[in-house]
């Protein structure tokens, strides 16, 4: 949040106390969300409320306020209109209408916002035809959504208003097709709507030709004539009615999951783990249907109040990916929005993720690019250590990866357990991909000073010695290697006492299992030793 001490300067032209409490607050933990939305409260009632009145630096800082919340959040649609009625009232409707595009571009399949957005340009703009155009997009974003009703009672309304009786019926030819939770009344309007329209504005062409073609059996090549129309319009019904019980269908096999979700929009408490499984469900069940458009407007549906759950990213972006190449860019967004907005950089593995799909398109350098971005934020996350060090190797073999480790090692911001992780995977890449038991034990001598402290280096330096092929010829020769490396554990290695007694305990296993004919004597000793 270094961005937010850009406004410092207009933020102390603010006398109030309270607004200085809590600007303080936010720039201390801006992750806390209580601490925003007290400012927030505050800076609206400055001056006793803004409007046209209030001070340019005062008017200022609220824009910032909101602009920098809403990066941080701009899931939540309410901050969003808020902050639209306050450009409304402090700049007018152009700025108002700025804030409204923002709002639905970083919550595009918001039926609450784009609702508000409508209803603001139907009374603010005299334009029929722009207005219009407003709500079909919408209608892409929205319309297929269990309960963007309101939405499509606002498009009606807007419709009848305008006294266009045609539009309203082509407005309601689209919803009855749609699943949603008040489909019937839909339905009846349209019908009787529709019954004092010709057949030729309730179907398609396409579909019309396909009516008439089916009664030619009963009426030849006539198409004229009160019993032919009057069947025509017969079948007609017949056909919407065949959509209705497909539309009903299609609305009772969604209810049970919509019934169960509470919580739709975003917030940054934990979602409850029965919604989370009903969300798993859902999406289950919508992609078993194999509509893309409807699986993936779900997703996105769900990805608002699951917005901070890696889990459903990943899901989402696996599902895409599956899509075939064509998609690959819309999957770039995905990952990009998830990462830059609403996983934790903590959890790194949907950008891990991300930069395994770079790999996989060839753009190296971008993968790269993700993976230290990752460091910057946490050089000793070992997770995106490895994962970029298996890359490395992927795409320039093991002495690659074995330069980018001991750049590693040779860093002071490493940490012991990092250390000991690194070299310990170093030495394994050594003997499992270059054969070299030698250069695997190499490279855990050469730095044993260096991680005397490290459990992590001495339980895989154990386990590389127990672990190897041998044979009895060489089977003295490996267990002198082990004892050696339990004396040092047990001598040198600076390690808490618990941890020394489960390496020795590893060590007492190896002597009953494979221990020769005085191993049993060094057992006894030594469990007399570390248990006492």
């Amino acid at each position: 949040m270094a961005g937010y001490s850009r406004y410092s300067d207009h933020a102390e032209a603010i006398d109030d106390p309270e607004w200085k409490k809590y600007n303080e607050l936010v720039k201390q933990d801006p992750d806390k969300f209580e601490n925003w939305e007290s400012l927030i409260r505050v800076t609206e009632s400055l001056e006793g409320g803004l409007g046209r009145g209030s001070r340019h630096e005062v008017i200022f800082q609220a824009r910032k306020v909101f602009d920098e919340f809403l990066a941080k959040f701009p899931l939540l649609f309410g901050y969003w209109k808020r902050y639209a009625d306050f450009e409304f009232m402090v700049a007018g409707s152009d700025a108002s209408e700025e804030i409204y595009q923002r709002a639905v571009t970083g919550i595009p399949n918001s039926v609450d916002l784009w609702s508000s957005y409508c209803g603001f340009k139907v009374e603010t703009c005299p334009d029929e035809d722009e207005v219009r155009e407003l709500f079909d997009t919408a209608a892409e974003f929205v319309g297929l959504d269990f309960l963007s009703h309101t939405f499509w009672d606002k498009y009606i309304e807007f419709e009848e208003r305008m006294e266009k009786e045609n539009l309203v019926l082509k407005v309601l030819a689209k919803i009855i097709h749609i699943p949603m939770h008040q489909y019937a009344r839909y339905f009846e309007r349209y019908t009787a709507l529709g019954a004092s329209y010709p057949v030729q504005d309730l179907v398609s062409e396409t579909d019309l030709a396909k009516i008439e073609e089916s009664l030619r059996a009963q009426f030849g090549s006539r198409k004229e004539g009160s019993d032919f129309e009057r069947e025509l319009r017969s079948r007609v019904h017949q056909y919407h009615v065949d959509v209705f019980s497909e539309t009903q269908k299609e609305t009772m096999s969604r209810w049970p999951f919509e019934s169960e979700i509470k919580r739709s929009y975003f917030h940054v408490k934990p979602v409850e783990a029965k919604e989370l499984n009903n969300w798993r469900s859902y999406l289950d069940f919508e992609e078993s249907q194999g509509n893309y458009a409807r699986i993936r407007f779900l997703y996105e549906k769900c990805l608002v109040a699951t917005a901070l759950y890696d889990e459903f990213w990943l899901r989402y972006v696996r599902w895409l990916y599956a899509q075939g190449p064509s998609h690959y860019e819309e999957l770039r967004n995905i990952y990009r929005r998830a990462s830059s907005l609403f996983v934790p950089i903590g959890r790194p593995m949907v950008r891990i993720e991300y930069a395994t799909f770079e790999e996989s398109c060839g753009c190296i350098d971008s993968a790269r690019d993700i993976y230290d971005s990752i460091l910057l934020e946490m050089p000793d996350n070992l997770e995106t250590i490895i994962a970029r060090g298996n890359m490395e190797r992927r795409i320039a073999g093991l002495d690659k990866v074995l330069e980018y480790y001991k750049e590693i090692l040779d860093s002071s911001k490493n940490d012991i357990y990092v250390r000991g992780a690194i070299v310990a995977e170093s030495a394994r890449l050594l003997w499992t991909i270059k054969g070299s038991e030698l250069d695997a034990r190499q490279m855990y001598l050469m730095n044993q000073e260096k991680c005397m402290d490290s459990k992590y280096f001495w339980i895989n330096f154990l386990r590389f010695e127990i672990d190897l092929p041998t044979s009895s010829e060489r089977e003295p020769e490996r267990y002198s290697r082990i004892s050696q490396v339990i004396q040092q554990i047990r001598t040198k290695a600076r390690l808490a006492p618990p941890v020394v007694k489960d390496l020795c305990h590893i060590y007492m296993v190896y002597l009953l299992e494979r221990g020769g004919p005085t191993a049993v004597q060094e057992y006894k000793k030594l469990d007399q030793e570390v248990n006492g």
